[in-house]
């Protein structure tokens, strides 16, 4: 078993060294991680998803999309529906401390908008939140 948690205390995958925890969504990028590159090999990568250890994958509620599971409440709408982000298959916690709780108006957010987007004279919610209160 290979699980490990990596920085963000987000999902990892542990080299051989026991002591390496390369985030999921470094493996299978071409840039080995790993100094023996076991995060690169062949029969880890050649069929993904199906090809990866299941602790490394979230698989979205469109059934044609998938993630690594360190991207999984993150903030980021990774799956396009924000099924990554609010589903009760994603399981992720309220808002954290650095975001903003609202209905953002950009799609590339989904409950929450980074803090460092309010006040910034650009509408990110649909209540106009970010501007006016956060």
């Amino acid at each position: 078993n290979r699980f490990c948690a990596a920085s963000n205390n987000r999902t990892g995958f542990l080299c051989d060294d026991k002591v390496t925890c390369v985030p999921a969504s470094h493996i299978c990028n071409r840039i080995r991680d790993c100094r023996n590159g076991e995060d690169e090999q062949e029969k880890l990568c050649d069929d993904l998803p199906s090809s990866l250890p299941g602790y490394l994958v979230f698989h979205c509620s469109n059934p044609l999309y998938w993630i690594y599971a360190d991207q999984r409440c993150n903030g980021m709408n990774d799956c396009g529906d924000c099924s990554d982000e609010m589903e009760s298959l994603a399981a992720c916690p309220a808002c954290g401390s650095e975001w903003w709780s609202c209905t953002p108006v950009l799609y590339e957010y989904c409950t929450c908008i980074p803090k460092r987007l309010c006040r910034d004279g650009i509408q990110h919610c649909a209540s106009w939140s970010d501007e006016y209160i956060c």
